[in-house]
């Protein structure tokens, strides 16, 4: 049966990295018998500049019919003037809502050869392999009322609420409680249950189905604390569970322990398991079009897809595989360069992954 991939390169550096992912996803095809129909779409602030909205009719059928979807980026600063509403994230939040990909799933793993790269201890990084799981469609990014409103002072006030129903908070934890349960069997829930309400009751229910997950252990923890243990002890965690915003700023700040924001890769998941996959990396307008933008992050999109999505874990494996091999044998984008090994560009370093694709077999990733 053949898969159908839908590609939105978008903004900035988004075509670029999302060019080497389709080198690797072509690699599997010839090599691995890997059998996709890959169609391509507009998003973001491309989207807003060609047809005058962030996210088109035609991009959303799309993605509709689509098993999987591959994002680049969205967004830059020549879109900021823009009212929020039309602005390039709109498309991307837009997509994640109407598809109900309402989780997220943000590994954070420091390769052997990147720990040096790392700003904490190679000591304290080395071996690091966190699943950070955030709640995606709900929280206080899409809570009302919300807005900004004049008092009867002439005062301005922004509001934005944070509400989560007990089904949303049970769904994303019976997910995390199943991948604790294929890896080591050890969750930490993030809340600040000690001051909210709402994560008040996000630790009842976590409490309440960790009965049917007797393998897993539960831990609470209160978001302050996470964020200081995340730099004091990182692998400490192998997996953690949490809110919206809690997630959108953990999951950001464990990246930087792993050597490079460029590195990381993330999917975002329905009930069925169909998702959208991107680097976490943004647009990085920046660098984009200067063929220096690290791509592993997306082709490692591409490695997720596959174990998720598309159910084809050995050849997820084996990109991991690759990936490990290059960073191995020496080659490094600008961000993860250090002195004694070598440099390559955007292009090249996709080049060297399906070069080391072709060396591997199915075999290797079992």
């Amino acid at each position: 049966m053949s898969h159908k991939i839908l590609l939105l390169p978008g903004d900035g550096i988004g075509p670029e990295v999302v060019a080497e992912a389709l080198k690797v996803m072509q690699c599997l095809e010839e090599k691995f018998g890997l059998a996709v129909e890959i169609q391509g779409a507009m998003i973001g602030g491309c989207a807003y500049d060609a047809c005058g909205k962030p996210l088109p009719d035609e991009t959303m059928h799309l993605a509709q019919e689509a098993d999987a979807i591959l994002l680049g980026a969205v967004g830059g600063p020549q879109w900021e003037h823009l009212d929020i509403s039309r602005r390039p994230e709109k498309g991307l939040l837009g997509l994640r809502s109407d598809l109900g990909l309402f989780a997220n799933l943000r590994p954070a793993v420091c390769y052997p050869a990147l720990a040096d790269k790392s700003p904490l201890n190679a000591e304290l990084v080395k071996g690091l392999d966190i699943m950070m799981v955030r709640e995606l469609t709900g929280g206080i990014y899409f809570g009302t009322p919300r807005g900004i409103r004049t008092l009867e002072n002439g005062e301005r006030q922004g509001i934005n609420t944070l509400v989560y129903n007990e089904s949303e908070i049970e769904r994303i934890g019976r997910l995390a409680f199943a991948i604790a349960g294929t890896r080591k069997g050890q969750l930490v829930s993030v809340d600040k249950a000690n001051v909210l309400e709402c994560t008040e009751l996000w630790r009842d229910v976590m409490s309440e189905i960790s009965k049917d997950y007797p393998d897993v252990t539960l831990q609470h923890m209160y978001v302050d604390n996470a964020a200081m243990q995340l730099v004091r002890a990182p692998k400490q965690f192998d997996v953690m569970v949490t809110t919206n915003m809690f997630g959108d700023i953990l999951s950001d700040c464990v990246s930087v322990a792993t050597g490079s924001i460029g590195m990381l890769p993330s999917a975002s998941l329905d009930a069925a398991g169909k998702g959208l996959y991107e680097p976490i990396h943004g647009s990085a307008p920046d660098i984009a079009c200067r063929g220096i933008a690290n791509p592993l992050a997306s082709i490692l999109s591409v490695a997720m897809m596959l174990r998720y999505s598309l159910h084809e874990t050995k050849l997820a494996e084996i990109v991991e595989y690759a990936v490990d091999r290059v960073l191995q044998n020496g080659y490094r984008t600008a961000d993860i360069f250090i002195e004694g090994t070598t440099e390559v560009g955007t292009d090249e370093m996709g080049d060297k992954v399906v070069s080391a694709l072709h060396q591997c077999t199915l075999r290797r990733a079992s």
